[in-house]
């Protein structure tokens, strides 16, 4: 059987940056030229993932066509094999071009369109047909992108055409559970099935709340893996197709648990930050484990140099909590600054005091402590050009323990798919990672407080965290019903409590930042509810 070299270009793509696309495209086949036989690129690698409503606009699917001919005029000397948006009459696809000596040579519709969780392909793309197989170095490789691989036509009719193996383009976005899902429980077992080696191509990096993992694999007929590109990075490798099977480098080893998601939102906040030009990042570090582990998050993905991170003390403020937050940031190399909010507090109450005369001090006056550190936060990054990186848990977000318009403020959330219970898996994660206590050990061990009233603590409003992360998981993940969730075994009235704090503040959740999803179901584009609603209300 003849011999054939597949570059794998697991690439990181830009939505709307025509021109980086292609420039990246180009070099990258440019780099393979005489080392490969074809190089492999991303699902929609031109125009970027996902692209949503700039797809219905004309213009956009015209510089696409236009970004396509001229990769397909200026790559020469290897066959490329790319994804881009197609625009046929009045028909959009999403689509698959092998490219070879400036013709087009094969042309594939994406037959399988998600629509589901964090995919609306059915709103803008058509579906194709039909099968494509095409020779490469006098191989015949089966086509199909994505979604495909997970139903079996695609690699059930391309083993019928008598394909030598399937090329499967992709951007499938991570989750906690989804590499290991994606490798063992789809392409893997397709290989097995049809006995038909494939090669899994995956997008890497950040697109605003989805990551990418890359983690692009190479699988021979029988299942085995016989390449696994890095996790979270750039990279291309290639792999020589011999006899009917692949010889690559060892595969990469795939991160698990805690080191799984840090790199997930090290990727994600990375991202966010380099592809929409901030210079850095401010955060309001306080001393507790969220914002802890949020300045971790930012030094690793952008430098300690780039973060200011700034601690804003009340009345109620600990001294261990200036201590700790001072600590932590001159672990990273941070820069710090502390702030005071008293004389805010204290103008804000003399003006409000004749409003508020004859009324109880309660979550008003709490609140609005919240509402001057975020001012003051955003005053630092409107002047200085840095993003305000919010601090806030999935947990916090789902009972609307938070303050609109203060601790809520951000451009962006590092946290706000990590439920409480992991935000301290994390912590510990990311000491063992720095071999000591980056993260100061009583930060991780005190019990949670906003320190927005005297000897507050969070299990003073909600349940404690670790029984509240299993009934929001049962809950906004699994979409189990209250009556369900105790059968289980968990305290009825905590459980109906909860249900009714998270319907009741979808409110919040829409005004929140965009954040990394890492779990099977995020706020967001994954769980769309009604913000006036009473049907979990009672």
């Amino acid at each position: 059987m003849t011999e054939a070299r597949f570059a794998l270009a697991q690439i990181n793509t830009t939505v709307g940056d025509l021109g980086g696309n292609r420039e990246k495209i180009l070099r990258a086949a440019a780099a393979a030229r005489g080392r490969a036989d074809a190089i492999i690129f991303p699902e929609l690698a031109v125009s970027g993932y996902p692209p949503e409503d700039l797809l219905l606009r004309g213009d956009f699917l015209r510089a696409c066509e236009r970004s396509l001919a001229q990769i397909k005029k200026a790559a020469r000397g290897i066959d490329v094999i790319v994804g881009h948006p197609l625009l046929e009459g009045e028909k959009v696809y999403n689509a698959l071009s092998l490219l070879r000596g400036g013709k087009t040579r094969a042309l594939y519709r994406k037959r399988c369109l998600p629509n589901y969780a964090v995919f609306d392909e059915k709103r803008y793309f058509h579906a194709g047909n039909e099968a494509c197989v095409a020779e490469i170095k006098g191989l015949r490789a089966g086509f199909c992108i994505c979604e495909d691989i997970w139903r079996d036509d695609a690699a059930r009719e391309s083993a019928k055409r008598g394909a030598d193996l399937l090329v499967c383009i992709n951007a499938s976005p991570f989750h906690n559970e989804q590499m290991f899902a994606r490798e063992e429980g789809v392409v893997r077992k397709k290989a097995r099935r049809h006995k038909l080696p494939v090669i899994y191509l995956n997008q890497v990096g950040g697109q605003d709340e989805l990551v990418f993992d890359g983690s692009s694999l190479a699988v021979n007929a029988g299942g085995e893996v016989a390449a696994r590109l890095p996790a979270f990075e750039e990279a291309i490798q290639v792999a020589v197709f011999r006899r009917g099977a692949f010889e690559c480098a060892a595969p990469a080893e795939r991160p698990e648990g805690a080191e799984l998601i840090y790199r997930a939102l090290v990727a994600g906040v990375r991202d966010y930050i380099r592809k929409n030009n901030f210079r850095g990042v401010a955060l309001g570090l306080s001393g507790g484990v969220d914002s802890a582990v949020t300045l971790a998050i930012a030094a690793d993905a952008i430098g300690a140099k780039r973060v200011l991170a700034v601690m804003m003390p009340s009345r109620h403020t600990a001294a261990m909590s200036i201590e700790d937050a001072r600590a932590q940031a001159a672990a990273f190399g941070a820069r710090f600054e502390k702030i005071s909010i008293e004389p805010l507090y204290r103008a804000a109450l003399r003006q409000l005091a004749p409003l508020f005369a004859g009324r109880a001090p309660g979550t008003a006056e709490e609140n609005l402590q919240a509402r001057c550190r975020g001012m003051l936060l955003m005053a630092l990054s409107n002047k200085f050009g840095y993003m305000l990186l919010n601090t806030g848990n999935k947990s916090e977000m789902a009972v609307g323990y938070a303050t609109l318009y203060g601790d809520m403020a951000g451009g962006f959330s590092a946290l706000k798919d990590v439920p409480k219970e992991m935000v301290y898996q994390l912590a510990r994660y990311r000491n063992r990672a720095a071999g000591r206590e980056i993260i100061p050990r009583r930060v991780i061990e005190r019990a949670p407080s906003a320190e927005l009233a005297p000897n507050q603590k969070d299990e003073d409003t909600l349940p404690p965290y670790a029984a509240l992360d299993p009934i929001l998981e049962a809950f906004v993940r699994d979409d189990r019903a209250a009556e369900e969730i105790i059968a289980d075994g968990f305290d009825a009235d905590s459980v109906h409590r909860v249900v009714k704090m998270v319907a009741a503040n979808e409110y919040k959740r829409r005004q929140s930042p965009p954040g990394v999803r890492v779990t099977s179901r995020a706020f967001g584009k994954d769980r769309r509810y009604p913000i006036t609603s009473r049907f979990f209300r009672g």
